[in-house]
């Protein structure tokens, strides 16, 4: 065997080994468990909570196969939507009275270059 191909087979080697031991260290059971992982990173964590509810919807919704847990947290998440909604239009109902007093006064904006 030439002397370079003994060395580029070495280095290689050498290689491969630092490679292997980076690859084992990150399998380190110890490093991993720090590490909370999602099962899908688009999907929300999730926290468990007490909640107490009426045992004849709760009963009724059994009888359905309705899924308690994610039609709550649907339900959840369209009323902070619209809480949020309502929340936004009272902290900015002066912009937009004034905006529409602005509109009926003066028009729309760019109004004569429009095309329908």
């Amino acid at each position: 065997m030439p002397v370079s191909t003994a060395l580029g087979h070495r280095r290689t080697q050498k290689m491969q080994g630092k490679l292997s031991a980076l690859l084992h260290a990150h399998r380190n059971p110890m490093t991993t468990s720090r590490i909370t992982r999602r099962p899908h990173p688009e999907q929300p964590c999730k926290r468990a909570v007490n909640l107490s509810l009426s045992t004849d919807a709760l009963d009724a919704a059994r009888q359905l196969d309705i899924n308690i847990f994610q039609a709550c947290d649907k339900y959840l998440r369209e009323v902070v939507r619209l809480e949020q909604k309502c929340k936004w239009q009272k902290e900015h109902a002066d912009f937009i009275a004034a905006y529409n007093a602005t509109v009926d006064m003066e028009g729309l904006p760019l109004e004569e270059w429009k095309s329908f």
